[in-house]
This record gives C-alpha cells, structure tokens and sequence, in this order.
C-alpha cells in the first residue's frame, strides 16, 4: 500500500512544481511535506520511502520544515513527524507577507526625513533647470502610474474636481471613490460627476455614494482638477494595459470642462 502511494506520489510531478513555487519550498521539501500530509504520522525512514528524498537527505529537509513550522516533532520515542496543514500554513504565510509589507512601508514612510531625501528634493525644485509643473504633459502606462499620478493632483486640488466615467468602474474600485469623495468633501473640493451606463443604476449610485451624479450616454473616462489639469484614458476598461494622458494645461482643461458642462446640463 505504501508503496503504491509512493509511485503515485512520484508521478504527480506538475502539483509537486506548483506547491513548491506556492509555498517558496524547494524540490526535495515539497516531496517530503506531501509525504507527511498523505501519511499523518511517519518516521524519517518512513518519509523517505514515501517521498524518494535519500534518505541521508531526509533529516535535514524534515528539520528545514520543522524550522518553517510546516512540519512538527512528535514526542516520543522512535522520534516521528507531523506534516501541519496547509490552511495553517497559508494563514501563517498571509500575515508574514502582511508584517513584512506593513515593515517596508514604515521603513519608506521614515526616508522622507532623511538628509539625503532632502538634497533629492532639493535637486528636483533647486537644478539648473527646474522641473515646472506647468510645463508638463506626460503620458502614463499601467494602472499603478496612473493611480500615483491621479492621486498627486486630486489632494492638490484647491476649487473644483470634475470626474467622467462608468457605472461599472465606480461599482467596481467602489472603495476607492468613497475615500476619494470623502476627502473631497472634507476639503470643501466641489464634486461633479458623470457616469455612463444604465440610467436606473446610476441614479441608485448616486443615492448609495450621497453624491449627484449626472447620466451620459457617451463612453468616456477623465479627470479634470480645477479646470487647469486633466487626465483621460485612452484605452478601453478591458484593454491589456492602461495608457493615460496627463496635460496640465489651463486652455485644454477648461475646453473639456465646458464640453462636460453641456452633456450634463450643469452650470
């Protein structure tokens, strides 16, 4: 019997190439893992027969996993292994990456009071040739460049945000719009949006997000922060990769601030 779950142990070679890379093991600690997993409680000698792992390699592989709490020792003598259960690890697993995330943004949060960001910041504004914001228009790739930048300009923001979009974005990064909204308000930013999309749902979103927000029936996606900068989408919701641009330019903005006036009938 042993042996039969060993030779359909050996030949499961594609989930023994997932779970190593799910679970950052290697080759011979992934075997001996599942071998433990399928056996409940075995000796080393046992694991070895199970996982084909030598086994003048299997004491120390056992003892890695013992070490990254996928495996326990079992008190006793002969000295025997459980393998803990994958729920247990992927939980330990979750909250490891989430404390050492939380630990990466508190070390970033601390360099902005370094000396040495401080002569970055003073290269940016100080050069001999100053970056003017309004002198920029950029283009944006991947929604994580476009976030970052749209983020910058609606906290500068100081009158007025106009935002165009689609009923099923907003449903969509719903949390995302409440705390932009949010914040607006608690800037006393005036909010004027329009989404496309069914009528119906939109006036349901409007009244869900306390918020206005005016029908129309063209496609579009844009944001224009006091009538002086925009950006807008260029790519479909579904496309590969979004591509945004920003223009921070005080004609074009109000050209597409008076367009949006007109679709939606406000002042």
């Amino acid at each position: 019997m042993q042996w039969g779950l060993k030779d359909k142990m050996m030949q499961k070679s594609e989930l023994i190439g997932k779970i190593k890379d799910y679970f950052d093991l290697n080759v011979y600690e992934t075997k001996v893992w599942l071998a433990l997993l399928s056996k409940g409680i075995a000796s080393a000698g046992e694991v070895a027969d199970l996982s084909g792992v030598p086994r003048s390699r299997t004491y120390d592989v056992l003892e890695s996993l013992e070490k990254r709490g996928f495996a326990i020792v079992k008190i006793g003598k002969p000295v025997k292994y459980l393998g803990v259960k994958p729920k247990t690890i992927l939980e330990k697993m979750k909250n490891n990456v989430k404390k050492d995330a939380d630990d990466k943004i508190l070390s970033l949060s601390t360099i902005k009071d370094t000396d040495e960001f401080a002569k970055l910041e003073q290269l940016y504004h100080g050069g001999l040739d100053p970056v003017k914001r309004e002198d920029i228009s950029a283009s944006l790739k991947g929604k994580s460049n476009i976030s970052n930048q749209l983020r910058e300009i609606i906290q500068d923001a100081h009158k007025e945000v106009i935002i165009c979009t689609s009923a099923d974005e907003l449903k969509n990064k719903s949390k995302l719009f409440t705390q932009t909204f949010n914040l607006l308000k608690n800037n006393n930013i005036k909010l004027r949006v329009a989404l496309s999309g069914n009528e119906n749902e939109v006036k349901e979103l409007s009244k869900k997000f306390e918020v206005k927000f005016f029908h129309i029936s063209i496609e579009a996606k844009f944001f224009i922060i006091d009538r002086k900068e925009i950006l807008f989408y260029v790519t479909k919701v579904d496309a590969e990769e979004d591509i945004a641009v920003w223009l921070n330019s005080e004609f074009f903005s109000q050209a597409f601030a008076s367009l949006f006036d007109k679709a939606t009938g406000a002042k």
